[in-house]
């Protein structure tokens, strides 16, 4: 699918690269760590952009947008975003963060709500020790070795970056979940609605999307007290990578997600 429109946008000393694809209601996209557009969306815009407008963005060093002498956070990250929309003069949109891009997702809500009317994370977390221990521990042992000859080196050379300062950009991008974070106040405050997906085999840990859940107004029996208008899903027989492949259960799910208005009064009998 080609897009309508792409180029660059400047924002914070950075030029951004984006994409759009479709018409309608205004849905931006964040990738994974070490991800592009084709690499994480290619196969899930076509699905998404048939009655919406997709923003697919590019973070910072990522793709074809260049890196700046700047530190990988997740909040320079989100402001990118908030750049980006009023770039595109987009007032308020759905946005939809995959792992790394739900982390700045949850930023860009906490950030800029104004401009965030729905919020879609998908194996994403709001504080580090979201993910399984195993897991959080793991990141320290990342190194670019790892990645040579898979898609993701493939990627990041083929989009024109220099290949002597891949080593520096895969240490840059897992420096952001060396440092301890945690945004559960700023987060379970969030006022737009959230929906939240995860793997049963994936690195969050069930707790703590369920957390979220509960402040969110979940964990109550909605034939008495009705829905809330927040959402929880962890998906069977699915891991973190695996995520972005289950496009046959999660793209009814987000767009029945997107496209309701939950009437979140109990029934009455």
């Amino acid at each position: 699918m080609e897009p309508v429109d792409s180029g660059y946008a400047d924002v914070h000393g950075l030029r951004m690269y984006y994409e759009v694809y479709g018409a309608g209601k205004p849905l931006v996209l964040l990738h994974g760590s070490y991800m592009n557009i084709p690499l994480n969306w290619a196969h899930i815009i076509p699905l998404l952009a048939k009655d919406r407008k997709v923003i697919a963005a590019e973070m910072q060093g990522h793709g074809r947008t260049r890196d700046i002498p700047r530190e990988f956070s997740y909040e320079g990250m989100a402001d990118d975003v908030s750049g980006l929309l009023e770039h595109l003069k987009i007032e308020r949109a759905d946005v939809l963060g995959y792992s790394m891009g739900g982390g700045v997702a949850f930023q860009v809500a906490v950030r800029h709500p104004e401009k965030v009317r729905r919020l879609v994370v998908l194996s994403g977390v709001y504080a580090h020790d979201g993910w399984w221990p195993d897991v959080e521990a793991s990141f320290a042992t990342f190194t670019p070795e790892m990645f040579k000859g898979t898609p993701i080196h493939e990627q990041y050379v083929g989009s024109g970056n220099d290949p002597g300062h891949f080593p520096e950009f895969v240490q840059k991008v897992i420096g952001i979940d060396l440092k301890p974070y945690d945004w559960s106040k700023d987060v379970k405050n969030i006022e737009a609605p959230i929906f939240m997906a995860i793997g049963d085999a994936d690195g969050v840990r069930y707790e703590h999307a369920m957390e979220l859940f509960r402040a969110k107004g979940g964990g109550k029996m909605g034939d008495i007290h009705g829905l809330p208008e927040s959402r929880l899903a962890v998906l069977p027989s699915t891991t973190h990578i695996g995520m972005i492949q289950r496009t046959d259960w999660l793209i009814p799910m987000i767009r029945d997600f997107l496209d309701s208005d939950l009437d979140s009064a109990p029934p009455t009998f």
